[in-house]
Formats: C-alpha cells, sequence, structure tokens
C-alpha cells in the first residue's frame, strides 16, 4: 500500500514538472493534475494539501536531480569543454517541444509564488549558479581560462546562454545551442 502512495505521488510530481515546463506553475491546476491522471483533486490534496506543497516537492526533485548531473560532470570528465558539453547535452535532453528549462520556468513566475516556494526556488538557483562558477574557478585555476575570465560573470552568462538558446528553440525550431556552446568554448578558453 505504500509503496503505490509513492507511485502516484512521484506521478503527480512528474506531471507537475511537465505541466510547469508547458505552462508555468502559475499556469496548471490541481484540476489539470486530476484530469491528466484520472483521478480526482481530492486525491491530489490528499498528497500535497497546498499547491505550495506540491511546488516545494517540485523543487527538491530538481535539487537531486542537479545534485546527481554535477556529480556526474564533475567526476566522470577531466576537462571543462566536456564538462560543459555533458551540462548543455543533459539540459537539451530534459526539454522537449514547447517547453523550458524548469528553473527558468519557476523563475519567470517567482514574484507570483508563495514566500516559502520562492525561498526554495532562490536557494536552487543559487546551488546551480554556485555548481558553475565552482567549475569556472576550478578552470581558471588550471589556467584552461583566459586571464581576464571572470568566473562568477562567466558562470552567469554560460547559464543564461544555454536557458535562452533553449527559448529560442522552443520559439524558432532552430538549435541554438551548439552553435552557442562553440562560441562560448572560443572566447572563454585558453588555445591550446
Amino acid at each position: 500500500m505504500e509503496n503505490r502512495k509513492e507511485d502516484r505521488k512521484s506521478q503527480i510530481i512528474d506531471l507537475t514538472l511537465h505541466l510547469i515546463q508547458e505552462k508555468g506553475y502559475v499556469a496548471f491546476s490541481y484540476d489539470d493534475l486530476a484530469k491528466k491522471l484520472g483521478v480526482t483533486k481530492a486525491s491530489i490534496h490528499y498528497h500535497f494539501e497546498k499547491k505550495e506543497d506540491l511546488g516545494i516537492a517540485v523543487c527538491n526533485r530538481l535539487e537531486q536531480q542537479l545534485k546527481d548531473m554535477f556529480y556526474t560532470m564533475t567526476h566522470t570528465y577531466v576537462d571543462l569543454e566536456k564538462k560543459l558539453h555533458f551540462y548543455v547535452t543533459k539540459k537539451a535532453e530534459r526539454i522537449k517541444e514547447n517547453e523550458i528549462c524548469l528553473i527558468s520556468a519557476l523563475q519567470k513566475d517567482y514574484e507570483s509564488l508563495p514566500a516559502h516556494l520562492q525561498e526554495k526556488l532562490a536557494s536552487l538557483s543559487r546551488m546551480e549558479l554556485t555548481y558553475m562558477i565552482d567549475l569556472f574557478q576550478e578552470a581558471k585555476a588550471k589556467g584552461l581560462l583566459k586571464e581576464t575570465v571572470d568566473p562568477v560573470a562567466v558562470a552567469a552568462i554560460f547559464l543564461s546562454c544555454v536557458k535562452g538558446a533553449l527559448q529560442y528553440k522552443r520559439v524558432m525550431g532552430n538549435d541554438l545551442a551548439p552553435k552557442m556552446f562553440n562560441q562560448l568554448k572560443d572566447l572563454l578558453l585558453q588555445s591550446q
């Protein structure tokens, strides 16, 4: 019985992730979830009393995904280029047609989120940025980046470019991520 409850909870979170990517946090409702899952709204409320509770569960899932992705990235690849390529590829894999980055989708609705969910999203955003800053700081310490590169600014630029390229793909169908990646690589990395 407990396993079925956890399965249903996971199904709700999975569907919520999809709806947030597609519509945004503010635009989806428990009614949307209930219809797509073929259950009553009361069933959704049983697992997540308030939409904010569901939003926190989504952020917790995103946090674990980020930790897993960055762990794999930093423990599988040695060179910066491969680490960054892994990040871009993983982000693109998680984005389906008409969807956007989940963190970006939540950031878009930031002002409309309850305070507790805003705090969780801010923490998640800092985590993602910090992982990237650490990556670029390590690369700079190894002499892989041009001397003038500021790891903090470049981390923010890199994340913004990746997410922006994914937005353009959503609207125009053009996958700008490979071009963006190659151009940034040329601008940042020391020539070998």
